[in-house]
């Protein structure tokens, strides 16, 4: 399995597909700010963590590509929310020092672990 880019997948969705996407995404937003609002911040940010448009996304790449190329998808995502957890913490961790310090080493700090840990388990293959 190799990371690619293809933009003739853009083609493939019709437009109904993206409204789908855009409605979901929306839907979980909505519903991490009405759990804010109750629950308070924490919650509504755990809410928010959810993966907006993935559930739709990998549906759509099942119905279009296969079961396969949806199942890389969610591996993918899986790396990646690894790596989005701990650009959270370095965000928590140096958030008072100021978001010129921060948000380039959380970034720095996302890549490495999520290009890394796709290295470790797939770049062997």
């Amino acid at each position: 399995m190799r990371p690619e880019v293809d933009f003739r997948g853009l083609e493939k969705p019709k437009a109904w597909e993206y409204a789908v996407r855009f409605g979901f995404g929306g839907l979980v937003a909505l519903i991490a700010s009405v759990t804010g609002a109750a629950l308070g911040d924490f919650a509504g940010g755990l809410a928010l963590a959810f993966p907006a448009i993935l559930p739709a996304a990998l549906t759509l790449v099942k119905e279009h590509d296969g079961r396969q190329q949806a199942s890389d998808d969610a591996r993918g995502a899986r790396l990646g929310s690894v790596g989005l957890t701990l650009f959270a913490l370095t965000v928590l961790l140096l958030g008072p020092r100021g978001p010129w310090l921060t948000l380039p080493l959380a970034l720095l700090v996302w890549a490495a672990v999520a290009i890394g840990t796709w290295m470790l388990i797939y770049g062997r293959r």
